[in-house]
């Protein structure tokens, strides 16, 4: 991949994903293999005006390795100087990066239960220090090629290298950071927030999903719902943008009120393990029975992880046609897949789809309905079939997507 062109992705992902401002720290957690490209990233970011670029490295080979040799008692740990960090953190709202680029299935085969068992144990003593960083720091994710998860976007190829390549220039192209890649988030996001406004004047109450394949679900949503997407700003009014890349237009549903089935479309990689072909059932808003032709133990302890697990977080509309989508492109990576079609979280939900959500407290925004939980995980169940039908709090049914698109069209 061009030096050129790599340095023009770090310099959006500095800019417009983090929007670093002057004397403001920064941490990136990448893998160690990336390097090269995380100094990239940091010279952009030192051009923004940061203060200091903290480099976290991680290393999914080690990371095996631990979950493998060390205790569940050791796997739970936090330590202090973790803790420490985690409390730095929250005083001082650094930037933070995270870029993607782990094999997708790399944690295969590991005792999913302990595993699953020993994040529940760390996200109880780690979910405080991030509630408190809730809205008011800017972070983004977003993704790097690395040799093992090309080599399974892209079999074919004869060598690592090749591969390698062919990623790059996908996630590049997905990313819309060819060109001129800060007027192509400048267009995006302003076609994202017409979508918004759109649906946040329509007083929708409901969403009702139904498709071929099967998926046939009704979501309720709160009075103070609203629907976001692309650009986001802090409490203190900082604009970032915290996926890229990001084709959805997003909303956090209430809790509790959600009915049917869904059919996933394509395959889940949930901390380093493949999930594929599942279905969810949900009965009083909660996933009452799943099934998976791979990962099933997986998805179950997924969905057990706490007791708002088992609850959706969030409701995302892509549309089928969407860039992603249209390159045919299966990347095994959430960020990218996710962004190929329409999909829902299990989880968390956001407090910034709740109108006026700067005025509640935690306590009330969970009363309105906002699901709480140390996880949240997207999810893909859109087709080329979909429709989904608004239900307005007047009654009046709007077709929002039809045959996997969008239904309605903004002013250019």
């Amino acid at each position: 991949m061009q030096k050129t062109v790599l340095k023009n992705y770090a310099k959006l992902l500095a800019k417009t994903g983090l929007n670093v401002q002057k004397g403001q720290d920064v941490i990136v957690t990448a893998d160690i293999s990336q390097a090269e490209f995380v100094l990239l990233v940091a010279e952009e970011c030192y051009r923004a005006g940061a203060r200091k670029v903290f480099p976290e490295w991680t290393h999914q080979p080690l990371s095996r390795m631990n979950a493998e040799q060390r205790s569940l008692e050791q796997l739970s740990r936090v330590f202090p100087w973790e803790e420490a960090g985690l409390k730095w953190q929250a005083r001082t709202l650094p930037a933070h990066l995270y870029i993607m680029s782990e094999d997708p299935d790399g944690m295969r085969g590991i005792d999913a239960e302990k595993y699953a068992d020993a994040m529940r144990a760390r996200s109880a003593v780690i979910k405080p220090y991030r509630d408190e960083r809730e809205n008011k720091d800017q972070w983004c994710i977003a993704a790097a090629a690395g040799e093992e998860w090309a080599k399974k976007v892209f079999p074919k190829e004869k060598s690592g290298a090749a591969a390698v390549e062919r990623l790059w220039n996908a996630i590049i192209s997905a990313s819309r950071a060819d060109g001129n890649p800060m007027a192509n988030w400048a267009a995006h996001n302003k076609d994202l927030a017409a979508r918004c406004a759109f649906l946040n004047g329509l007083g929708i109450s409901s969403l009702e999903y139904k498709s071929g394949n099967g998926t046939r679900l009704r979501v309720g949503l709160m009075k103070e719902s609203v629907f976001a997407g692309g650009e986001e700003k802090t409490l203190s009014g900082i604009p970032f943008n915290p996926n890229i890349p990001s084709e959805e237009v997003y909303t956090t549903p209430k809790r509790g009120d959600a009915e049917g089935i869904v059919y996933s479309t394509k395959p889940l990689s949930y901390q380093g393990q493949v999930i594929r072909n599942f279905s969810i059932r949900f009965e009083n808003g909660k996933a009452v029975e799943a099934h998976a032709s791979q990962g099933e133990t997986v998805l179950k302890k997924m969905l057990a992880a706490d007791e708002g697990a088992s609850y959706i977080g969030e409701c995302a509309l892509v549309p089928y046609d969407s860039p992603i989508s249209r390159s045919k492109t299966l990347f095994y990576n959430t960020l990218f897949d996710e962004n190929a079609a329409c999909h829902l979280a299990l989880g968390r939900g956001f407090d910034n789809c709740v109108r006026d959500f700067e005025k509640y407290s935690e306590k009330e925004l969970k009363a309105l309905g906002v699901n709480d939980s140390a996880i949240h995980v997207d999810f893909m169940i859109g087709t080329d079939d979909l429709d989904i039908i608004g239900i307005t709090d007047t009654g009046a049914r709007v077709q929002i997507f039809k045959d996997g698109n969008w239904a309605f069209e903004t002013e250019k």
